[in-house]
This record gives C-alpha cells, sequence and structure tokens, in this order.
C-alpha cells in the first residue's frame, strides 16, 4: 500500500511537470505579449537547468534503486521527463534557432520614426527573421531590434576610431521624455571581453505618441546630451555612438518595447513591439545588410 501511494506520488509530479511543459509553450505561441516574454524566458533559461538537475538527480536515484533491488519504472519515467525539460537547452545555445514567436502584422502598436543617424548608415542586424536578425529575434524584448554600423565595419581591428560610426552622433528619433540617461560606463576594446553591463550607455524615451518606449544602447562614455524629464524632438543630438555594454564593436542598439525598461526585473523580461523608419531611402523596416541614408525633410 505505502509503495502504491508512492508511485501514485511520482505519477501526479511527472504529470503535472510535463503540463507545465504543455502550457508554457501554449503561452508563448497562444497569448504573447508579457506572459509570453516570461513563458520565453522559462523555457530558454530555467527549464534546462531545471531539467539537467532533474537528471543528475534521477541517475542518482536509478543507481540506488538498482542496487537495493526497488522498482525503477518511476525514476524511469522522471529521467524521461527531465530529459524533455533539458531539451530546451537548444534554444538556449541557439542550436534551434527558433524566433521568438510573434507576428509583425498582429503586434500594437508599432511605431514609424526617424531615422537616428545622420550620414549613411549600414544595418549590421535588422528585420523580421533569423536570416537577417539572428541576435535580436530570438528575445522578445529585442524582437525587432536594430544594430547600425557605418564603413568601415567588421574590421576586427581593436582601435575604436578605425569604426566607421564611432563618435557619430544620435539623434532623437521621435517626439518624446527622457526617462533614462546614462553615460559613466568606459567604452570596451573592439572584440574585447570586458563587458560590464547588457545596455551599456543609453538614453530611453517614451514616446509621446504611444507611451511606449524607445531604446538606444552602446552610447559613447560622457557623451549623452539629455537628462531625465527632458523633452526631445526629432533631430535633437542624444549622444554619440560608442562601444559600452555587451557589443563586440561600435553599433547603435535600437528597439521599441512596451514596458518602461527601468522598471522590468531584467532587460529581456519585456514585449517588444514593432519599429519602422521614414525619411529614408530605404524599406520601412530595412533588413540586415541595407544601406540606409536619411532624407531630410524639406
Amino acid at each position: 500500500m505505502k509503495n502504491d501511494k508512492k508511485s501514485q506520488k511520482y505519477t501526479f509530479i511527472n504529470i503535472s511537470l510535463i503540463a507545465v511543459i504543455v502550457l508554457t509553450w501554449i503561452v508563448v505561441y497562444g497569448i504573447n505579449g508579457l506572459p509570453g516574454a516570461y513563458a520565453w524566458f522559462a523555457l530558454k533559461l530555467v527549464f534546462p537547468f531545471l531539467g539537467l538537475a532533474g537528471i543528475l538527480l534521477n541517475l542518482i536515484l536509478l543507481v540506488v534503486f538498482i542496487f537495493k533491488k526497488k522498482n525503477i519504472l518511476n525514476t524511469l519515467v522522471g529521467l524521461l521527463v527531465s530529459a524533455i525539460f533539458a531539451l530546451h537547452l537548444v534554444l538556449t545555445m541557439n542550436l534551434v534557432q527558433l524566433p521568438y514567436p510573434a507576428l509583425v502584422q498582429k503586434v500594437e502598436p508599432a511605431i514609424t520614426v526617424n531615422w537616428p543617424l545622420a550620414e549613411p548608415t549600414v544595418v549590421g542586424w535588422g528585420g523580421d527573421s533569423i536570416h537577417s536578425n539572428l541576435p535580436h529575434v530570438i528575445w522578445p524584448s529585442e524582437r525587432w531590434a536594430y544594430d547600425l554600423v557605418m564603413e568601415p565595419y567588421n574590421t576586427g581591428s581593436t582601435h575604436l576610431e578605425d569604426y566607421g560610426i564611432w563618435n557619430e552622433e544620435v539623434l532623437s528619433p521621435v517626439f518624446g521624455t527622457v526617462i533614462a540617461a546614462y553615460d559613466d560606463e568606459a567604452d570596451i576594446m573592439p572584440g574585447s571581453e570586458d563587458v560590464l553591463s547588457m545596455e551599456g550607455n543609453h538614453v530611453y524615451l517614451q514616446m509621446e505618441r504611444t507611451g511606449t518606449y524607445l531604446l538606444l544602447n552602446h552610447l559613447k562614455k560622457d557623451s549623452v546630451t539629455v537628462k531625465v524629464g527632458d523633452d526631445v524632438q526629432p533631430g535633437d543630438v542624444l549622444g554619440r555612438v560608442g562601444n559600452s555594454g555587451s557589443t563586440s564593436e561600435p553599433h547603435l542598439h535600437i528597439h521599441h518595447q512596451r514596458q518602461n525598461p527601468i522598471q522590468t526585473l531584467h532587460p529581456i523580461l519585456a514585449e517588444g513591439l514593432p519599429l519602422y523608419f521614414q525619411d529614408t531611402d530605404a524599406d520601412p523596416m530595412p533588413q540586415k545588410g541595407t544601406v540606409v541614408t536619411r532624407e531630410l525633410t524639406k
């Protein structure tokens, strides 16, 4: 009788764990929004490590039960369930490159803004697909983010001045209010691992039109020209492009999200929103490799 109760308990636990996996995937594909962002975080950064811990625990139990000649069926089932959790490691390591499943046509509000740089710019990463925007589309908050560079780029040089976008002025793309402005972080050597933060120096704007947020990251140390509470308009100088934060070379990162970035628990725990550009010679959502020239408004 006692063994039957234990068996039922293990069965209930394993069924519950499978239900958690199924429900989490349903939230990601069926709800999106902030619940989807948290569910995606769990799939990529929680489930794999819970699974690995479960595999280790069940392997230990399996050895013990075999040694004591006990029934190992429940342990084998637990091992299988743990392996299913751990299988999500292929998402974590990008062995399976799966974009966060939000459809650009169905996510609102999308916003169209001015181009944030005056000189001809190359889209290092941008767009809606894995092929054109791999580092970003795999995360909810950066689903439609852009990394912008200028010639020369991707040179392999360790000197910041050898990159075309270094020290270029960053212009406000919108009417909005500055909610965060930071430029105390040192610029790192290109290609180094001396990362001090994910965002680096930055300016975050709450947009007047939608109340949503525009984030501009990796700015140059001591270059930010605005402060919290300032109202800005398109074309106002916000700072200069640097190489601060999690970055391999000087570039400007820009993306649009629903949640206030200074109030989220983690930068990736936010809902990214579509971002388009106007007054350029390129498509409104330019893809990787596109050269974009800003057209001055007459």
